[in-house]
């Protein structure tokens, strides 16, 4: 396994295959994702154009088998931005993590643990973050496509150091595997102090 950090338009000659493992990934629940690789593509495109933001890329020989991302807020979309300025928080002040993914079969060896590790030592490098944040998507416990065996991540998280914030929430749209148009879902944020 190898980790490779690259920042902004060095991440252009992975976008394809970057694209690819995030609709894998995101099939799951509770994301249950039905998207495209061009979606994904033009999406990472995005954070490409940010100088600042940052890929965290775990490899497997040539093959991208997870990967995390980050970006200054002020460089994130505004669906993100709003929850936070309507708390009185200053984007400016926040770094945000995009996502992070990994195939099912690396999981359990560290690189989740890796990825925020990276992020976080990024983000206290920039020097003008007070913090770090993530949001994830809420699902219904009784979801029909819940799998029996579904452990959520709140426990990780809180490991980390990252502190659920009910009230810093957005929606976002997507469609779901089974649906024929996109629906909006809700997202809640996760926040820890860069140190």
């Amino acid at each position: 396994m190898q980790i490779k950090v690259i920042h902004g338009e060095a991440v252009t000659p992975y976008i394809a295959d970057l694209a690819q493992l995030r609709t894998t990934v995101f099939r799951a629940f509770p994301y249950l994702y039905e998207g495209s690789e061009d979606y994904e593509a033009s999406y990472l495109a995005t954070y490409a154009q940010s100088p600042e933001s940052l890929f965290v890329l775990a490899l497997d020989g040539e093959t991208i088998v997870g990967a995390s991302t980050g970006v200054p807020m002020t460089d994130a979309s505004d669906v993100f931005k709003v929850p936070f300025v309507a708390a009185g928080i200053d984007p400016e002040k926040v770094f945000y993590f995009g996502e992070s993914v990994l195939l099912s079969t690396y999981r359990g060896r560290g690189l989740g643990v890796r990825f925020f590790e990276e992020r976080e030592a990024y983000a206290r490098r920039l020097g003008r973050f007070d913090w770090c944040a993530f949001c994830a998507v809420e699902r219904p416990s009784d979801h029909p496509l819940r799998p029996a065996d579904y452990a959520p991540l709140d426990e990780f998280w809180g490991k980390r150091g990252y502190a659920h914030r009910a009230d810093l929430r957005t929606m976002l749209a997507w469609q779901d595997i089974g649906e024929t148009d996109e629906t909006e879902k809700p997202m809640s944020f996760w926040l820890k102090p860069v140190l």
